[in-house]
Formats: structure tokens, sequence, C-alpha cells
């Protein structure tokens, strides 16, 4: 018996002692895999789910480092059958691959003919599939891209996607560090961003995520739709790149209540784009009539419900999405996974704190 800082529980249930002398750097170690649920004085409260283990996965953490780090830092013995369930389902990930053929055009493809054959028999699959190619791929709607990783994750099995993206209307777009300085979090985050293509970076309240967005809008170079949550963050935000970019006011457009701009950098409210009239979404074609490079989704937790469908319509555009938590009220947490990405950084106050911020 050890005296670590981490009591791993059978119900994937994990306890941080904060007054244990390794606690911060067990803290550091558990984040990339386990939830923040509870945080009181003494004890902390964190939770491995299949969804944070994909996310670890898809960073690029195996089960073999997660299983690692709960016996290094574990007080007590570590049930046995809780090591299997953090193999077993880190495993599933990136058994299925969404990718792009050159005669086929998107495919789903399996190096496991197992677990291919087991998806393709499942009903709400078959109606997203075309042909079958060979043993080992099957044609997938392109139209549906968004619609089957959905699928897919709710069947245990989450695609990784790697049909890539189309570039979307170049515009240029500088960062404009005069008398600032990109933190290296911010730069970090950017830049994870950037090479995963789509995805979420979480990021405490003030600690830059605009900047965050600014820096992934300069790497794109193209035209970009910027979802936010109300008026005031439309302002807010367009300040912050008139300030932070080489953007000017005439790059940035608002779509609101109050205004219909489109711009290279256009900038909406996710209650006009929900807005009905008549029953019908008026303004959801602001997604797919302009050609985006990138699409920014910032308050992804605050997502409606009916910018989901439209988002897994549009799975060949860059997405990301912007959030201090990736819990939801509606728990479609699952939906942010597949049709925004998964995440591509996270980082908590106090790791940004120990970076001198």
């Amino acid at each position: 018996m050890t005296e670590g800082p981490l009591i791993v529980q059978s119900d994937k249930t994990l306890l941080l002692d904060v007054d244990q002398e390794l606690s911060d750097e067990c803290r550091h170690a558990i984040a990339p895999f386990a939830e923040l649920e509870r945080a009181p004085e003494h004890i902390h409260t964190y939770r491995i789910t299949p969804l944070g283990l994909w996310n670890a996965r898809a960073a690029g953490l195996d089960a073999e480092s997660v299983i690692d780090t709960l016996l290094k830092y574990s007080r007590y013995s570590v049930p046995h059958a809780l090591l299997i369930d953090v193999a077993e389902t880190m495993g599933r990930y990136g058994r299925l691959r969404l990718l792009k053929h050159p005669a086929h055009g998107l495919v789903l493809e399996s190096s496991d003919r197992a677990v291919l054959e087991e998806v393709l028999r499942a009903k709400k699959i078959t109606p997203l599939v075309g042909k079958r190619i060979d043993e080992d791929s099957v044609v997938v709607h392109p139209s549906e891209r968004g619609q089957i990783k959905q699928v897919l994750l709710k069947l245990g099995w989450p695609a990784e996607d790697l049909a890539g993206y189309v570039d979307g209307q170049s515009h240029p777009i500088a960062l404009r560090e005069d008398g600032w300085s990109m933190r290296a979090y911010q730069r970090e985050a950017a830049e994870n961003f950037t090479h995963g293509g789509s995805g979420v970076i979480v990021l405490p309240c003030g600690a830059g995520k605009t900047i965050v967005g600014a820096a992934a809008m300069a790497m794109t170079g193209a035209t970009t739709l910027i979802l936010v949550t109300n008026t005031v963050s439309v302002h807010q935000w367009k300040r912050e790149l008139m300030a932070r970019t080489s953007l000017t006011e005439d790059e940035i457009g608002e779509y609101s209540g109050a205004r219909k701009e489109i711009r290279p950098v256009t900038i909406a409210t996710y209650q006009v784009l929900t807005t009905r009239k008549k029953g019908v979404y008026a303004h959801l074609d602001l997604f797919d009539e302009h050609d985006w490079g990138l699409i920014v989704y910032d308050e992804v937790h605050l997502l409606p419900a009916p910018i989901f469908r439209f988002t897994a319509d549009i799975q060949s555009r860059r997405r990301l999405g912007l959030t201090a938590t990736l819990v939801r009220e509606d728990g479609r947490e699952g939906d942010v996974f597949s049709l925004i990405g998964p995440k591509r950084y996270d980082a908590p106050w106090k790791d940004i704190e120990a970076q001198g911020y």
C-alpha cells in the first residue's frame, strides 16, 4: 500500500486528496482522460467516462499510459475490472476510420473486419452507407459524414475522421502582436487545433479563448464564420479581432437580429440562426451559401440543438469549438465530439497559473 494522492473506485470515480504532496502532479496526469466533477476544499472528484477516454485517445494518449497513471498515483490497489474496461474502451477509438478514396469518395474503413461487420448490421447505419468496396471498406454517402459519426459513437465505436477538409475561400489574416504577445498555452492550443483540423479547445473563463480563435483564423487564412451566444459577444469578438489582428472593421460583419452583414469574417448569434419563420429556420443557409474555410463555435457547451443538425451537414469545413467546460445540460457531449471534433487542448486554471499567468 502506497500513500498516493488518488483513490480509484470501481464506479470509475477518482478521489484526489489535494493536501497530499503529489496531488498537483497527479491532477496534471489525470486531467487528459478524467473529467473534474466536484472540487470542494480537500477532496476533488473526477470521473472516467468513455467520452473522456476517447478524447484522450484522439489526443494521442494510449491505454497503457492511462493505466500506468492510475497505478502510479493510486493509494490502494486499482480494481482490475476498471483497468480492463479502460483498455477495452480506448481500444475502440479509431478501429473505424473515415477516409477520402480516390475512386469512391468518402469511405468507412476498418482493419478489424469483425467490427465493420458488426456496425453494418445496425439498422441506423444501413441508410447511411452505399456499396461494399471490399472486405475492409464501404462507401459512405458524403452528406452523411456527420450522421454516421454520431451513430457510430452511440454504438460504442467512435470513428476517426481522416477524410480531410475543403480549404474554403482564402482570406489572409495576420496576428498583430503590438504591445502584447500570445501566451504559451494559447499558442499551443491554436497549434493543436490546426494540426487536428477540427475539435474543441477547453480554457477557463478569462484565459483568452478569443485570442486562440484569432490565432486559429490566422493559421487557417480563410473566410470565417463565428457563432456566439448573444449580441454582446458579437461586439466583444469584433473589438478583439480588430485589436489583435490585421482585420479592419469593413472585413468583419455582424449577423444578428439587428444586422445581416456578410463579410469575409462574419459573427452571428445562435439566436438569429435558430429563429424560425413559419416553422422554417430562415437563416441556417448562412452555413452553406458561403465558402467558409473555418467555423468557430464560441461557448460550444451552449450550442443549440438545431445548430447540431446543420453542423452534421458541413463536416468538410474546419470547425473550432471554444468552451470553459465540455459538460452540457442536455447531455449531448457525444454530439460535440462527433460533429465539432474531439478535445484538442485543455488547460485548467492551476496549469495556467503555474506558467506564471
